[in-house]
């Protein structure tokens, strides 16, 4: 197969991907950043009640006409009212209730007197300002009324939606399952965090990026690990995964070598080879295959490699899986603060920061192997295949991470 666009190779991928339409109830404290499965319609107005925006006096404004401080309207006080407790005094003329801030406005009032226009009196209390009908006056539905279309299936919630759903009295909410993944590492070089050093051995950071990477955009990864280049044993292992995984991920093993094992792979398996070599740099030999309803990507095992591959092209899967059009890479135009002086034979993506406007490129080797100064960097610069160098001041795109 000779070598895709990296656009080729994301709407071959999205032709294998459907929509995740399983429903399951969750408590509120647990919905943040999941997408609702279904319409949520107020069941009655918020505020229920109408309730003072403030600590004062409720009043009828009739009473207190041409009130001011020369002028003072002194009124008979005949409750107080809290906010969680309502009077059971209607105010008539000539009188009030001391209220507090979110409690019921008692009948016959129409307004509230804020306590500093007063004399904060107990029994009488005298008015010092006037007010017009329904100041300072909170009435029932001010927020939303019975009936209304608060929430539409397919938003994501956030902290505000969530609220919202904790104002209508509701304990759970009905949202779609989130995408699972699995990822393996392979690579007999690699121990996991904990395990002794050996002489040539590395530890494995792609596991722990790539997982974490994935937890963080809402991804529930359901089977992670390392696997020893053994393509019987990671075949197996893969097959198991694919019984709950959306997207099965994998990395190492995809160039060439006699260690390259993930091209045995999915021939044991019986997958369907859907692309091998994007040109695109880093990642170039990513191999995409399609086992039975699920994806297979193995990416390289160049950390730096690994990470901007999840990016650019799990991505896209994960938009498509749960709806999130939020979860595609964004991308913004800006003035490069620094050039980059090598060809680009292939598209290329350059790790950067992004501010205002302006991306500067990180200090240090681009080099597909190195992962540390990726640290601080909120994008990659985006180099179109062709291009000889990038000057200072010229203009490119960067995919916000």
């Amino acid at each position: 197969m000779e070598r895709i666009t990296l656009a080729q190779a994301v709407k071959i991928m999205l032709a294998q991907v459907k929509k995740i339409e399983e429903k399951e109830t969750v408590s509120l404290w647990e919905a943040e950043g999941r997408v609702l499965a279904e319409d949520i319609t107020a069941g009655r107005d918020q505020p229920p009640f109408a309730r003072s925006p403030l600590d004062g006096y409720a009043v009828r404004s009739a009473d207190i006409r041409g009130a001011d401080r020369e002028h003072p309207q002194k009124l008979c006080v005949i409750d107080e009212v809290t906010a969680g407790h309502v009077s059971d005094k209607k105010v008539e003329k000539g009188t009030a209730v001391r209220i507090m801030t979110g409690a019921p406005i008692p009948e016959g009032a129409d307004c509230v007197i804020k306590q500093e226009d007063t004399d904060y009196g107990e029994e009488e209390v005298l008015i010092w300002r006037e007010l017009k009908a329904w100041e300072n006056y909170c009435p029932a539905g001010e927020d939303y009324r019975e009936g209304d279309r608060l929430l539409e299936e397919g938003r994501t919630l956030g902290f505000v939606e969530v609220g919202v759903l904790a104002g209508l009295g509701r304990e759970k909410v009905t949202v779609y399952r989130r995408p699972e993944a699995s990822v393996i590492t392979t690579g007999d070089e690699l121990l996991l965090p904990g395990e002794p050093a050996a002489p040539g051995k590395i530890y494995d950071s792609n596991l722990y990026t790539l997982v974490t990477r994935l937890e963080s955009l809402g991804v529930s990864v359901t089977d992670k690990g390392r696997v020893e280049d053994e393509a019987a044993t990671v075949a197996k292992r893969l097959a198991a995964a694919a019984k709950q995984a959306d997207i099965l991920i994998t990395t190492g093993g995809v160039s060439v070598g006699k260690k390259d094992i993930m091209h045995e792979v999915i021939q044991i398996l019986g997958c369907e080879r859907l692309f091998w070599k994007i040109a695109i740099k880093p990642g170039m030999p990513t191999l995409c295959a399609r086992y039975g309803e699920k994806l297979l990507l193995c990416l390289s095992g160049n950390p730096y490699g690994a990470a901007v591959n999840l990016e650019l092209l799990v991505r896209p899967v994960l938009a498509r899986l749960t709806g999130k059009k939020e979860l595609l890479p964004q991308k913004k135009p800006a003035v490069t603060d620094s050039g980059y002086p090598k060809r680009s034979p292939v598209t290329r993506y350059v790790r950067s920061v992004y501010e205002d406007g302006h991306v500067r490129i990180a200090k240090g080797s681009n080099d597909s192997g190195i992962l540390s100064n990726l640290c601080g960097c909120n994008c990659l610069m985006e180099i179109p295949a062709g291009t000889e160098e990038v000057r200072e001041g010229e203009m490119v795109w960067v995919v916000l991470l």
